[in-house]
């Protein structure tokens, strides 16, 4: 029997079996497209119970209330507040599947509520909102994953790991990765005033308040720079993680970053166009957002990266990578042997931890804060313009207050977020 293909006979068959210490009961904070995709896959865990679900919009609400209704025939109480959601005292763990610019409270809320977090990426809108998610977990000692699927989706990422580690491919001085961009207009069938029953002040939440547009909400939200920073931050995590996991990179020394609105003439504010450079020590890493595929890449797809070694290069998307040697295709390159456990997968992993008190997840917010900083970082590049150096321990940029304006944000009120102005010792 499939765990995908359960009916609520056969859900509810499964969790009776289960000791309700065996349960991890769970709220869901944001119920869109994204958020309802994990709930799908939480539902088929036989030891998840979904007991709460909220959302500012009654349409995803009532959908997603539904999907638990018939996957398990039990309807999950209904919250327009994650605040009341966290208040109940059954709820063992909650997913974050906001958009970029509410990931930072309610985590932050849920830690302090005793609540243990998967939360997507990016981590966090700023850089200071990151590193507050990072220190709670740690201070509150909760269980936490970031939506990085890709980390946990099959083996090729892991193969990648053993075969950079291996040194088969000799010194690796470059890295680059691409992803395809839209070079069309966005369009939505959304109505031109608020839909009714959507809480749009609440949605902006710490945002500036603004008039509603409907590109300005709901999927779109990430092209413009009060929630989000475009494509670009988007699928930075996604890609970046192969990278960072290969390399054991830590932060760059300095980021520049060039691009633009080349193509799209709509009211989004985010690039379609950028081209960043991060400096690591004996490396240079470049993340495209292009039109295309890398050229000669095409065959990969729409997002991938490339390991350039004095040896052979490697070229990976998220489900194949291959090498050449001197530019011609090596199928038979010697391969190491496998070093890294296969994964139960994202999800699993995740709830495995919740029962067994793992902190250190795969992907827990402590390494979310490592990867998503870099792709902020190079966001603040692009939108000032200048090469930038960084005080990592500090997390702080030297001789640029410009530029340092955007490592935090100022909430609108009544919204707050205590933030710390370089990482603190919570060990």
């Amino acid at each position: 029997m499939s765990a995908g293909a359960l009916t609520a006979l056969q859900y509810r068959a499964l969790a009776a079996e289960k000791k309700p210490s065996d349960q991890v009961v769970m709220g869901l904070i944001g119920v869109g497209g994204q958020g309802t995709g994990r709930l799908r896959e939480f539902l088929r865990q036989p030891d998840v119970r979904i007991a709460a679900i909220c959302d500012l919009d009654p349409r995803h609400l009532d959908r997603a209330v539904e999907l638990v209704r018939t996957a398990t025939g039990q309807a999950p109480e209904k919250f327009t507040d994650f605040r009341k959601l966290l208040a109940r005292k059954d709820i063992d763990a909650v997913t974050v599947v906001t958009p970029d610019h509410w990931h930072s409270l309610p985590t932050v809320q849920a830690f302090e509520a005793g609540k243990d977090v998967f939360v997507e990426k990016p981590l966090s809108f700023t850089v200071a909102e990151g590193r507050a998610m990072a220190d709670a977990s740690l201070h509150y000692r909760r269980v936490t994953q970031m939506g990085n699927h890709i980390h946990n989706t099959g083996g090729n990422y892991r193969r990648v790991v053993e075969m950079v580690k291996s040194g088969k491919l000799g010194k690796i001085t470059r890295v680059h990765a691409w992803k395809s961009s839209p070079t069309e207009n966005f369009k939505t069938q959304e109505p031109a005033t608020i839909p009714p029953g959507f809480d749009y002040d609440f949605w902006q939440g710490p945002a500036p308040k603004k008039p509603y547009t409907p590109l300005r909400s709901h999927f779109y939200y990430r092209y413009f720079w009060d929630y989000s920073g475009g494509m670009f931050i988007d699928f930075w995590c996604h890609i970046s993680d192969v990278v960072y996991w290969a390399l054991d990179l830590q932060a760059p020394l300095s980021v520049s970053s060039a691009g633009g609105k080349f193509f799209q003439t709509d009211e989004t504010e985010t690039p379609d166009v950028v081209d960043a450079v991060l400096e690591y020590p004996n490396l240079l890493y470049t993340f495209s957002l292009r039109p295309t595929a890398l050229p000669g890449f095409e065959h990969m797809g729409s997002i991938g990266c490339i390991f350039e070694g004095t040896e052979a290069t490697l070229a990976t998307s998220y489900s194949k990578n291959e090498i050449r040697v001197k530019g011609k295709l090596v199928e038979d390159f010697p391969r190491p042997e496998q070093s890294i456990p296969d994964s139960p997968g994202h999800i699993r992993e995740f709830l495995d931890a919740v029962k067994s008190r793992n902190l250190e997840t795969t992907c827990n917010v402590r390494y979310g804060h490592r990867l998503s900083k870099a792709g902020l970082l190079s966001n603040i590049a692009y939108r000032t313009g200048e090469r930038l150096r960084w005080n990592d321990q500090k997390e702080q940029f030297t001789g640029n207050k410009a530029a340092s304006k955007y490592l935090r944000r100022e909430f609108r009120k009544p919204w707050h977020l205590k933030t710390q102005p370089h990482p603190l010792n919570v060990s």
